[in-house]
C-alpha cells in the first residue's frame, strides 16, 4: 500500500550537466512523499554514474540508458521497483521512455511541452487511457498559489463574465546566438531536430498559453500569429505574437519573445471581467492584484492565515503570511498532488479535486496542438486565423 511509505521516484535526466533536473528533484523531495532510488541521469554513462553517485543511490540502480533502467526496475520485486518516472531530457527524448514506462506500468512525470510532435502527444494520450496509469506535466507556473487563487475567482464568477485575457512571458537569455558557443541549453533548444517545430512557442509560449487556459476555464478555438527569428540565422523562432479566441466568446493577447534584452523571466497575467480586473506576475508571486470599477484597487498577499483566500488557494500554500511562496514550491504543487492521486488511486479511492489539480496528459495534448497551430498560422501569411483542430 503506498499510503505506508514513500513513493520510490526513477529520474530520466537531470544529471549534473543539466538546467532543470535539480529544480525537479527539490520539488519532488520537498514534502517527505518521494524518494529518489533510480535513474539514468544523463545520455553519457560516467555522468549518469557520477551525478547518481552524488545524489546517494546505489551503483547497481544507477543506469547507463533508460532501457535499461526500465527493463531492470521491471524485475525487481513490486516493494523495492519504483513507482514513477520523472523525464527531464529534452523533447526528442520525452516520448519513447514516457510511452514504453506507462505500457510497463509505471506513472509518469514529464517535463513540458510533452513531446516532439502532436502525433507522439495524442499517442501518450492513448496509452495513459490503455493502462489507467497517471501522467503529470510540469507546467509550473500554475502551481503557484497565487494563479490558483485567479482559477478560483473566475470560476466563482467574482469578476463577472471574463471579456478579455492578456500574457506575457518575455526572456533575453537569446538575445544572441549563444547556441553556437555550445555547452548551453540553447544547443538544442534551437535546434529543430531536437525541440521540434517551434522554438520559443514550445519552450515558454506553452508556458503562457496554458496560464491562461488554466485561470480563465476557456479554451482558444482559433489564433492569428506572427513568429519571429530575431537573431539572424536562428533556425526557430525566439519572438512570437497572438491573438486568440476563446470559446466563451472572448479575445486573448499572448506575447511570448527570449530576445528581451535584460528581462530574466517576467511573467505576466490579466484577466479583465465585468466586474472586476486581475493581475499577476511571478517577478511578486505572493501578490494579486484586483483592480474594480467601484471601488479602490486591491492587494492581496498569499500565505496561510489569510481567510481571504479560496481553499485552492490554502491547499497550496505552505508558508505563514509574509513569507513567499516560490518556484520550487510551485513545482513542489505539481508533485505532491501527483503524489496524493496515486495514493488515493492505490487505495481504491476518488481523488479530490484538489489532488487532481495539476497538468496532465490532455493538456499535453493540447500543449502540442497549440504549438502545430501557432507554428502554422504564424508562417500561412494566406490565410489570417487558423482554426484549432480538435482531436
Amino acid at each position: 500500500m503506498l499510503k505506508q511509505r514513500k513513493l520510490r521516484m526513477g529520474m530520466l535526466g537531470g544529471g549534473s550537466d543539466a538546467f532543470i533536473g535539480a529544480i525537479h528533484r527539490r520539488a519532488a523531495l520537498m514534502e517527505g512523499q518521494v524518494e529518489l532510488v533510480c535513474g539514468c541521469f544523463s545520455i553519457n554513462p560516467d555522468i549518469s554514474l557520477s551525478s547518481g553517485r552524488s545524489y546517494y543511490v546505489p551503483d547497481g540502480r544507477i543506469y547507463s540508458s533508460w532501457e535499461e533502467m526500465l527493463a531492470k526496475e521491471r524485475q525487481l520485486p513490486e516493494g523495492e521497483r519504483m513507482d514513477f518516472v520523472t523525464i527531464v531530457t529534452p523533447n526528442k527524448f520525452h516520448f519513447q521512455p514516457a510511452y514504453e514506462a506507462l505500457m510497463a506500468g509505471f506513472d509518469v512525470v514529464v517535463d513540458k511541452p510533452m513531446t516532439f510532435s502532436l502525433d507522439e502527444a495524442l499517442r501518450l494520450r492513448q496509452a495513459v487511457r490503455e493502462t489507467g496509469c497517471t501522467l503529470a506535466l510540469t507546467h509550473v507556473y500554475t502551481g503557484y498559489p497565487a494563479v490558483k487563487e485567479m482559477r478560483r475567482r473566475v470560476k466563482q464568477g467574482v469578476i463577472g463574465k471574463v471579456r478579455r485575457a492578456y500574457v506575457e512571458y518575455t526572456q533575453g537569455w537569446l538575445t544572441r546566438r549563444i547556441e553556437l558557443e555550445g555547452g548551453n541549453n540553447a544547443v538544442w533548444r534551437n535546434d529543430p531536430k531536437a525541440a521540434g517545430k517551434g522554438g520559443c512557442v514550445g519552450d515558454i509560449g506553452t508556458h503562457a498559453w496554458h496560464l491562461m487556459e488554466y485561470v480563465t476555464g476557456a479554451r482558444v478555438t482559433e489564433l492569428c500569429a506572427e513568429l519571429n527569428h530575431i537573431a539572424p540565422g536562428r533556425p526557430l523562432d525566439d519572438d512570437a505574437t497572438a491573438f486568440l479566441h476563446f470559446d466563451q466568446g472572448f479575445p486573448g493577447l499572448l506575447q511570448a519573445t527570449q530576445i528581451a534584452t535584460g528581462e530574466a523571466n517576467n511573467i505576466r497575467l490579466r484577466v479583465y471581467g465585468e466586474l472586476a480586473g486581475m493581475e499577476w506576475r511571478q517577478m511578486e508571486p505572493n501578490v494579486l492584484r484586483m483592480k474594480w470599477d467601484d471601488r479602490p484597487a486591491e492587494e492581496l498577499c498569499i500565505g496561510n492565515g489569510y481567510g481571504y483566500l479560496t481553499d485552492f488557494a490554502k491547499w497550496n500554500t505552505r508558508t505563514p503570511g509574509g513569507h513567499p511562496e516560490g518556484f520550487i514550491e510551485a513545482f513542489a504543487n505539481i508533485y505532491r498532488n501527483f503524489c496524493l492521486t496515486l495514493r488515493a488511486k492505490d487505495a481504491g479511492e476518488e481523488p479530490t479535486e484538489e489532488m487532481l489539480d495539476f497538468p496532465n496528459v490532455d493538456d499535453g495534448v493540447r500543449g502540442m496542438q497549440f504549438v502545430e497551430t501557432i507554428v502554422r498560422a504564424g508562417s500561412q501569411a494566406d490565410q489570417k486565423w487558423q482554426p484549432w483542430v480538435e482531436q
